[in-house]
């Protein structure tokens, strides 16, 4: 199986022979001119090759971005810029620096153990709906329209990660409550009630009219897959 790489770099000539030689040994590599586009992106792939000299946003800039997005995904920088100062400043987001020029052979080495470090790509994604897409291993949750992150409580993870653990099923409410907060269900607490209706306002793109978590009037809740 190909290594996926995202490479954000402007010279075309040095772009096309990294891209070239990169594929030769089994990465498949999305190539972006400028960092534009790179949040995205950046959730689909296993590491990043990032230029410093970029038009628009620079790499440090740009880097410090995609690490929010990603925390995960390892970003080596290559940049001309040789300079103590610059490799220090960029090692404070990055997980590696190498300068031009550079040997390919040294390059693929270097992604390897970035690679290795990290775990490889994530682990499967779950899409719910059109625009939420759910990392069970790194337990993120990220809007795909935006690439960002969409934050949870501790309590709205864990219900929603049980919904995950019971796809298409009708849970009951009592159900629910007792799994995720050990302890009896009391008949008529709301408890159960008003975190799922935060939870909506966070992944639902209408939560008046939910999609993703659907309430069976009497029963409880469901979440299809």
């Amino acid at each position: 199986m190909k290594k996926s790489l995202l490479y954000i770099e402007d010279n075309e000539k040095i772009g096309n022979w990294v891209k070239e030689e990169l594929e030769e040994r089994g990465f498949s590599v999305q190539w972006l001119l400028s960092g534009e586009n790179a949040e995205k992106e950046v959730l689909h792939h296993e590491v990043v090759i990032l230029d410093i000299m970029l038009p628009g946003l620079d790499g440090f800039t740009v880097g410090k971005r995609l690490k929010k997005v990603a925390p995960t995904v390892p970003i080596l920088l290559l940049s001309a810029r040789t300079s103590i100062d610059d490799k220090v400043d960029g090692l404070q987001f990055a997980d590696d620096y190498l300068t031009k020029p550079f040997h390919i052979d040294e390059l693929v080495a270097r992604l390897e153990v970035l690679i290795r470090r990290s775990g490889g790509l994530h682990s499967e994604r779950i899409s719910l709906g059109e625009h939420i897409e759910v990392d069970p291993e790194i337990k993120m949750v990220f809007d795909k329209q935006t690439g960002k992150e969409i934050i949870l409580t501790g309590k709205q993870h864990q219900i929603l990660m049980y919904f995950l653990n019971h796809p298409n099923k009708v849970l009951p409410k009592e159900q629910i409550y007792e799994a995720i907060w050990e302890e009896p269900y009391m008949t008529g607490d709301k408890t159960l009630m008003v975190h799922i209706s935060r939870l909506r306002q966070k992944i639902e793109q209408n939560p008046d009219s939910p999609e993703i978590i659907e309430t069976l009037k009497g029963i409880g809740y469901r979440v299809k897959l």
